[in-house]
């Protein structure tokens, strides 16, 4: 059997789709919750309960699902644009085999979400489906579901990136104070300084080092692979394209009016500049920022508004499993943060490491909390605290503790399908499909990580 056959068999065994997994993990979190924390007693699930459904409902939560569901739609209008569709053309045309697909998407893929995690996840998933569409439309073999893989390799560099959440929080001044009262340790926040420059995280030579390690080994890792795996069909929906002329009639004039959309587009784009210039500036980008800016550039590159709301029409689709996903993760949290499991997880691990061990400790326990928790701003609120104060005992330096949390944060995403649901909904893979692939990167990409930290 070959490499190929034997994971996608294996994974058609014990991998259920994205949401199966979501529910079968809320219930697996309110069982440890209830045999591992309080009392085992009416009570207690109770409370339990109460936990997991006001964690799903939480309104800051809910904003960030809509900016996420956003993200996807919007980026997804935004290929639907004729620029768009002849910019990433003239991009797969570079591509010619299996080899050369993965090296270009997982690269490419990289390096924009080392810029921002939102832009490079909405990238890499577009960037699999056009090279996807090129293979289909030129004739040359792939394996759709490594490209895909390829494609979602963002999410293992994100956090050390510049968008990373966790040392832009600790580079924002009385961060610390804030960290450290919210979480009830008070005591150890005049012992941490009042924040920590990105020129010793984001930017610091060994963190960047390890980036262009992991830009070196994950292609060439993707590259290996696909010589040993066997192509796949692809099957990808036709474009939907019109070939009759519309014959607009009084108010419908202004539907397909060029002129309108283009003064509504650039009163979007001066908005944009004028409220996020000082973001801009310190290279800082958010959600919402992300978001203006494609709605913009969405107005400006469609043909008119009737393009734009086909293409609306056409991309909303993907954001189903997102809608209902999301609050469910919520639940999640919410148990995890209310019941104490996050300080669990990450208390066994600094109880048993040393000054040296204690950022990989910290590595693994980001990672396995990150599958509960797959929110980076999140879980540093929760875990952040256990972490530097654990720092601070044992003498290790706080920047390095930060980007071993971010380092293990990301890397888990490999095996969390969560943030793949734009990218399967793009793609129309199946979670299932690209997990062997997202598996081996995992791997290989904890072993830079662990060497990295190591040897710091």
């Amino acid at each position: 059997m070959s490499f190929s056959k034997f994971v996608e068999v294996g994974f058609k065994r014990f991998i259920p789709a994205p949401f199966t997994l979501a529910v079968l993990l809320s219930i697996f979190t309110i069982f440890i919750a209830y045999f591992f924390t309080g009392e085992r007693s009416p009570e207690n699930i109770k409370s339990i309960l109460g936990y997991w459904q006001d964690g799903m409902w939480e309104p800051a939560l809910l904003v960030f699902a809509v900016q996420m569901m956003l993200i996807l739609v919007l980026g997804h209008v935004l290929v639907l644009s004729r620029p768009v569709s002849w910019l990433t053309e003239k991009l797969t045309n570079m591509v010619h085999s299996n080899q050369s697909a993965v090296i270009l998407v997982s690269l490419s893929t990289m390096i924009v979400a080392f810029f921002n995690w939102g832009l490079g996840l909405i990238f890499g998933a577009i960037m699999a489906r056009k090279v996807g569409e090129a293979a289909v439309k030129r004739g040359f073999k792939i394996n759709y579901p490594l490209i895909g893989a390829a494609g979602y390799t963002g999410l293992m560099v994100w956090h050390g990136g510049i968008s990373g959440s966790a040392p832009l929080k600790a580079a924002e001044a009385g961060h610390f104070t804030g960290l450290f009262e919210s979480s009830g340790r008070i005591s150890t926040a005049g012992l941490i300084p009042d924040s920590i420059s990105t020129d010793t995280t984001i930017f610091s030579e060994w963190n960047l080092l390890i980036f262009l390690t992991i830009l070196i080994i994950i292609p060439a890792t993707l590259w290996l692979i696909s010589k040993k795996t066997e192509f796949s069909q692809i099957q990808l929906p036709s474009e939907n394209k019109s070939g009759s002329k519309i014959i607009a009639e009084g108010a419908e004039r202004l539907d397909h009016s060029p002129l309108l959309k283009y003064l509504f587009g650039l009163i979007l784009l001066a908005a944009f500049f004028i409220s996020y210039s000082e973001n801009l500036s310190q290279g800082n980008l958010t959600p919402n920022m992300l978001n203006f800016f494609m709605l913009s550039l969405c107005i400006l590159l469609h043909k008119s508004f009737v393009s734009f709301l086909n293409a609306l029409e056409e991309a909303i689709g993907g954001a189903a499993a997102i809608l209902i996903q999301f609050p469910l993760y919520f639940g999640v949290m919410g148990i995890m943060k209310e019941t104490g499991l996050v300080g669990d997880i990450a208390g066994f691990f600094t109880s048993v490491a040393s000054q040296i061990s204690l950022p990989v400790y910290t590595f693994f326990s980001a990672g396995l909390v990150n599958i509960f928790v797959p929110s980076g701003g999140g879980q540093w609120a929760i875990q952040g605290p256990i972490i530097l104060e654990s720092a601070l005992k044992l003498d290790v330096p706080l920047n390095k503790m930060i980007m071993a949390f971010a380092y293990g944060d990301q890397i888990t995403n490999m095996l969390q399908p969560f943030w793949a649901l734009p990218l399967l909904a793009i793609t129309r893979l199946k979670a299932k499909e690209i997990l062997p692939y997202t598996l081996i990167m995992m791997f290989v990409g904890s072993l830079v990580y662990i060497c990295g930290l190591l040897l710091i």
